[in-house]
């Protein structure tokens, strides 16, 4: 039984599609408000705080896209967009402005539900205790990780590189989290996926990639000589130790 009703925000031009989905999320025990327009979602999402938000691309005043990339400097919770086109451009757009998850319309009330799920166990699940193959902290606690320079605290969910705060997005620190408690070990795209989003990798979906990218441009690591995570062709990504990064 949840302690707390988690709230859901649905930022939806498509009043019906909106409805339908609010009903059945409020069916479920989520507390669910929608919005319409693009262009006053910020302000929305500032008052209401939600722990999710469903964000549609193609909204008035101001697209999705936008929104996403304007907001997930301050917003902590998640963002799932959903959109018309099935262009995994798209995808990669959204998940490069540091959306969670993306699902294209029309969208199967289930997996949709499934989603949602995935995302808020997030919330609650500690990674470092997903399986016993996980690899012990090095130098510090259960809690802080560091890698010379780098400075990982799970506790605070706060990460620096050479004394200053890089901005993570709450899917992007769970991602360097898992690896840098792996450290040395290979970890496959399926392994990611199902670690952090709670479901196995189906052979298609290129969010891991895109959250890879994403935290090597945010840590300052070349990809062409990677010093933090390096892809092994075939297999996966690999953390390095501070010893086999140079």
């Amino acid at each position: 039984m949840k302690l707390m009703t988690e709230k859901i925000l649905i930022v939806e031009d498509d009043n019906r599609l909106a409805n339908l989905i609010k009903t059945y999320l409020s069916h479920h025990d989520y507390e669910v408000e929608c919005h319409e327009r693009g262009d006053t979602a910020e302000e929305v999402i500032g008052d209401l705080k939600p722990d999710l938000i469903i964000l549609d691309v193609m909204l008035p005043g101001k697209s999705g896209f936008d929104i996403c990339r304007d907001i997930r400097s301050w917003f902590n919770g998640f963002i799932l967009i959903m959109t018309a086109s099935e262009d995994n451009i798209d995808e990669i757009v959204g998940l490069e402005l540091g959306a969670d998850d993306y699902l294209a319309k029309p969208v199967e009330p289930r997996l949709l539900l499934a989603r949602i799920r995935a995302l808020l166990r997030r919330k609650q699940v500690d990674l470092t205790n997903i399986d016993n193959t996980t690899a012990k902290p090095i130098n510090n606690t259960d809690n802080l990780l560091v890698f010379g320079e780098l400075v990982i605290n799970y506790e605070n969910r706060n990460v620096t590189l050479n004394q200053q705060q890089i901005d993570l997005t709450t899917a992007e620190f769970d991602l360097l989290w898992l690896l840098a408690t792996n450290v040395g070990q290979i970890l496959s795209r399926d392994d990611i996926f199902s670690q952090v989003r709670g479901f196995d990798f189906d052979g298609s979906d290129r969010s891991i990639d895109a959250r890879i990218s994403r935290l090597r441009r945010k840590l300052m690591d070349d990809p062409d000589n990677p010093r933090r995570i390096k892809t092994v062709r075939g297999k996966g990504y690999l953390f390095l130790r501070e010893e086999d990064a140079h």
